[in-house]
């Protein structure tokens, strides 16, 4: 007699595995801040310290890239390497960071892929952040976004502030309100990147990515636009001016 053979079980449950988030990225940190001297004079701009924190700008960059599960980061260097250099072996940084030099101008593009060849796994995707930009935001959810979207880049958006008072009018033209500093109304490419590893391939040797790579992307649908979460910190520090007000706003937010 046969013994028929035991009914087929169920397949187990397959957990849902959250989408790849990048643990290594790139800093570029090469620039001049023309704008913000005096402060320049003897360091280049990211290792300007924000009043009262006694932490140049790449100090906040990099605790915050490493509370986001980094663990590698690429720090392009540029005016005056050496002084950045000499800080990053002092500090006590809580992931592992590589310097490069770019060894002739590649423009923004070229320097972005001279440093991406440096990223300890080039299989994998990969954030990059310019270096005078101030933020907290929960990156895992942008590289979420970017997954989702079957993206090759993802660019944070952001809407700052206008420094001016803004006039609003009714259709008759009588003047309503007066709105200071108003939030704008278009979003701005905030500094910060979410990249596939196969982005890394169609920047350019030497010129610039967002005039000739994004573009490209953007009109074959595989660069997306993440806007930042309502109430996300974001700052772009460029003049003497921002050092003053982020001081302010980081002293005015709890937790900080």
């Amino acid at each position: 007699m046969t013994t028929p053979a035991p009914p087929p079980q169920p397949a187990a449950a397959v957990p849902d595995l959250p989408p790849e988030r990048p643990t290594q990225a790139v800093v570029l940190a090469g620039g001049q801040g023309t704008r913000l001297r005096p402060y320049t004079d003897d360091r280049p701009k990211p290792m300007v310290e924000i009043p009262g924190t006694g932490t140049p700008i790449i100090g906040h960059q990099l605790a915050w890239l490493a509370a986001e599960g980094v663990t590698d980061a690429v720090i392009s260097c540029g005016h005056l390497a050496g002084v950045l250099q000499e800080w990053l072996d002092a500090a006590e940084l809580p992931l592992r960071t590589v310097t490069v030099v770019e060894p002739e101008p590649l423009g923004r593009g070229g320097g972005l892929k001279y440093a991406a060849a440096h990223l300890p796994d080039p299989g994998a995707p990969w954030y990059a952040t310019n270096g005078d930009i101030w933020t907290r935001f929960p990156l895992g959810e942008m590289a979420a976004f970017h997954t989702e979207r079957d993206a090759l880049a993802t660019l944070a958006l952001a809407r700052p502030r206008i420094p001016w008072g803004a006039v609003e009018t009714d259709a008759f033209g009588h003047v309503t309100d007066f709105v200071e500093a108003p939030p704008s109304p278009f979003h701005i490419n905030a500094g910060i990147y979410v990249f596939a590893a196969a982005f890394t391939a169609l920047l350019p040797d030497r010129g610039d990515h967002e005039r000739a790579t994004f573009p490209r992307l953007a009109r074959e649908r595989r660069l997306a636009g993440y806007p930042l979460p309502q109430g996300a910190y974001w700052r772009a520090i460029d003049t003497a001016k921002d050092l003053t007000e982020a001081a302010a706003e980081l002293a005015a937010r709890p937790g900080r």
